[in-house]
Formats: C-alpha cells, structure tokens, sequence
C-alpha cells in the first residue's frame, strides 16, 4: 500500500515540489535580515514642563489665590482681599443651595472624615468669610485634648459620624475627638470610623453606613461601631 501511494506521489510530482520547498525555506533563514537605523531623537526647542511638587518647591500661594481673592497686604503678607468679580460666589458658600461646597486650597480646613477641604458655611465665620487666616474656622470641630488634625471634623461628618452637634460642640470647651476619647480610657468602644484609621485596624471601611445605621435605630455610624464592638468582645 506504502509502494502504491509513494509511486501516485511520485507521478504526480509531489515528491519534487516539496523538495523545493525545503529547500526555498533553508535558502531564506541564512539571508541576514537588514538592521533597520535607529530613528533620531526628535529634541524640543521648548523646555519640558516639569510639576513644581516633583520639584519640591511649593507653588506660590498669591499665584494660585489670585483669581478668588487678589493680591495678599503688602505690610502683613498675609490679609486677603476678595476680587469683587467672585464675591458673588463667595457669599454662595452659605445659600441654601451651596453650602459650604467652595474648594479653597489655602482657606480651607481638611475635614478627618471626608477629607473635603472647603470654607464652612457659617456666616460668622471670620476665618471663612473674610480670609482671616489667624481666626479659627467655626465650621470645623477642634479636639480640646490632642488639637490635631484628628479632631477637626465639618457639621456634616459629625453629625452623621458621630451623632453630635456643632453647636453642642463649640459650647464643650472640653469636647475631645474619638481619637483621645479612646486613647484616654473614656470610652474604648468609641472609635474613629474614618476609612484611614478603620484600615489601620484592618477593618472594612463603613463608607455610607448612615442611613443603614439609622435603620438599626442607631443615631450615628459609630453608635452602630460601638454595638458590633461590644458584641464581638462578648462572643470572644
């Protein structure tokens, strides 16, 4: 059967053409291949724009300040005066519709919780409304014990964080931030829900737990903490 099929194969010339084949295939690996010049650099006139915070220079605050409030006193360097062209926008911060919602990078004071770095909407707010930087923002809570960035919570994230008020707080000379409420003994099951410090613990992140929390019948998210807390200490 071999002899029969080799002899059909040979008759019809397969036996030749795969031979050339072969052949044609040995012929072109040992034909080297042409290197291909490298392409030149392409150099800019222009010089490179580079980030100043990768230079480690900080950028100038007049510069980055100047479209919302001009140019700083020349005497103290450090008053603002607000371009009357935003002072419409400014004055938004307290409307019904925009509190406290103007991103300031020098004026506004980082929330611990949403980290949102805004001007409050307090109208009495000295710090916020007339860029006095040495007056204390009255949108923000600030801890009497460590009076660290930990403490520094906007109405917002206190009240649905922790269940306290801002009125209530700036009345407590004496109000401290769960940070220092656990650290102090006072309450150990009272603990910074933030999603940094939750981490910490190497515990989920809460993220939007209010209206879960409140479903429950807990006032905040850290009542609702403190419960599973105390629940998984007495099943340990």
């Amino acid at each position: 059967m071999c002899i029969l099929l080799k002899a059909r194969m040979a008759s019809l010339g397969i036996n030749d053409k795969a031979e050339e084949l072969s052949s044609l295939a040995l012929s072109t690996k040992c034909v080297k291949m042409s290197k291909s010049s490298p392409r030149t650099r392409r150099v800019l006139s222009t010089p490179v724009r580079r980030s100043e915070r990768l230079k480690g220079t900080s950028a100038n605050v007049t510069e980055r300040q100047l479209c919302l409030y001009g140019t700083p006193d020349e005497v103290t360097g450090r008053e603002w005066c607000i371009v009357p062209a935003r002072k419409r926008l400014f004055l938004g911060r307290c409307g019904s519709t925009g509190r406290g919602t103007i991103y300031n990078s020098v004026l506004g004071i980082c929330c611990h919780f949403c980290r949102q770095k805004t001007l409050c909407c307090e109208d009495d707010c000295k710090h916020c409304r007339d860029g006095d930087i040495d007056q204390p923002c009255m949108g923000k809570t600030e801890c009497s014990s460590c009076h660290s960035s930990n403490g520094v919570l906007c109405r917002a994230c206190l009240k649905s964080r922790y269940g306290e008020e801002l009125e209530d707080v700036r009345t407590n000379k004496n109000w401290m931030c769960p940070h220092c409420i656990e650290e102090k003994g006072i309450n150990p099951f009272w603990i910074c829900n933030s999603s940094i410090c939750l981490k910490k613990r190497k515990m989920a992140p809460t993220g939007i737990a209010i209206y879960h929390a409140r479903e429950m019948g807990y006032e905040s998210v850290a009542h609702l903490l403190m419960y599973k807390l105390k629940m998984k200490l007495s099943q340990q």
